[in-house]
């Protein structure tokens, strides 16, 4: 069973840190050099000083952006910036947000989760992760000590476990903060000891799947390694063996999953003639005029092997559904049906790796999840390929990922990310 325990968090101190707002950010991985100059500029103490330290002239192995935000992480916790909760807590996070012209409201809470290796346990991950990513994590886990933004996980249920923290927090006010995204986040500091042990009984059957931060689960593995081969772990309640997760139940309301859509470069301009003689073979072809009756074709038939197409060469728009499923089967003979009946996982093996590829070569995809994203490279001409694909659904994450196998990458996006800085985890200070 995952071992989920209520924690003391490390928060900032709104009377000396200021409003929290100005210090949250994003995580590392969607900022941008323009956003990181952003948030720098609204306060010396936003998160993004820790969390995506700026590169600087001159750095060197012994001092560079990793030992800059070690100092930082010290320098606020001396003078009282970043201070530890006095008593062991589960953090409510609610995120209230606007996705494709409807509004939702997104509600969990931050634990403190025991780190088990994939394929051990409960714990399941969904994506396939890199090296440089993890790397660079490890650099600033070594460095600060801390999980500082939190690992995502999903687990199943029908609301019974938010029921218990419903009460509490409704009757006290949270923490507030308007990202500038426009997503509205809240927080609330649960330290009721029979509710926390009633999420927590709840909890410990229920399996985990990663939803996001599958490069910090993997950090805290290795960081924990390192830590027990230097003797600094002395038993299984010393806080390197767990990570900072915030857990969302399967069935809140408020968890949506945005597609992944794929702008394919590197390729002749294609015309849609060409491309229907391409796919003819497989694919039950229809045109569309335009790029959104395309999108809400694929929306309205809500399958999987349902994809479009547009050739930006001639600006005209086609729905394909894959005939027969068992075209993937020679294709992807190691994965699962689940695996194989996958949009992305269609697109990719049998239209840009097999069809496209033997006629006009390797594809070079950017990823986008907005349809006017979509559009605008379509009317820029920054692509000769724009592909529209169905997202996955949790049922996929859950069926997957309980089969121990990875989905193909940017096969999930879990829209709005979670914000660094509103709690940290103490890789040192229990």
């Amino acid at each position: 069973m995952a071992d989920i325990r209520a924690f003391r968090g490390f928060r900032y101190d709104p009377t000396k840190a200021g409003a929290l707002a100005e210090l949250v950010a994003p995580p590392y991985d969607v900022i941008d050099a323009a956003l990181q100059r952003t948030l720098y500029d609204l306060s010396p103490f936003n998160a993004i000083r820790v969390e995506l330290t700026k590169d600087e002239p001159g750095d060197t192995e012994t001092h560079n952006k990793y030992t800059r935000a070690g100092q930082t992480m010290r320098d606020w916790l001396a003078a009282g910036v970043v201070a530890q909760d006095t008593a062991r807590s589960l953090y409510v996070y609610e995120q209230e947000f606007e996705a494709e012209g409807k509004t939702y409201t997104r509600r969990g809470f931050f634990a403190r989760v025991r780190l088990e290796p994939f394929g051990t346990g409960r714990i399941f991950p969904h994506e396939q992760t890199l090296s440089g990513p993890k790397q660079d994590r490890l650099n600033l886990y070594r460095a600060t000590n801390f999980n500082l933004s939190p690992v995502f996980g999903l687990y199943p249920d029908d609301g019974e476990v938010f029921a218990r923290l419903e009460p509490l927090v409704r009757n006290s006010p949270p923490r507030v903060a308007k990202d500038h995204l426009g997503v509205t986040n809240r927080l609330w500091v649960v330290t009721d000891q029979a509710a926390i042990s009633a999420v927590i009984g709840l909890m410990g059957p229920k399996p985990v799947f990663i939803a996001d931060g599958h490069h910090r689960y993997e950090t805290g593995l290795k960081y924990l390694e390192e830590q027990q081969a230097a003797g600094h772990v002395p038993d299984d309640e010393a806080p390197q063996n767990f990570c900072l997760m915030m857990l969302v139940g399967m069935a809140d309301p408020g968890l949506i999953i945005l597609p992944t859509h794929r702008l394919a470069s590197g390729l002749p301009n294609l015309t849609a003639p060409q491309l229907r003689e391409l796919l003819a073979g497989h694919f039950d072809l229809l045109d569309e005029p335009d790029a959104l009756a395309a999108w809400e074709h694929v929306q309205m038939d809500g399958a999987q092997a349902t994809l479009a197409f547009g050739t930006v060469a001639d600006g005209k728009w086609l729905v394909a559904k894959l005939r027969d499923p068992a075209a993937l089967d020679a294709l992807a003979p190691d994965h699962s049906a689940e695996w194989r009946g996958l949009g992305v996982s269609i697109l990719h093996r049998l239209v840009l790796e097999k069809l496209v590829k033997e006629r006009y070569g390797e594809a070079k995809c950017r990823y986008v999840h907005l349809l006017k994203e979509v559009t605008d490279a379509v009317a820029a001409n920054d692509c000769q390929l724009a592909c529209l694909v169905p997202p996955a659904t949790m049922d996929h994450v859950e069926a997957i990922a309980g089969n121990r196998e990875t989905m193909p990458p940017k096969s999930t996006y879990f829209y709005p990310k979670l914000l660094t800085g509103l709690v940290f985890h103490s890789l040192k200070k229990d």
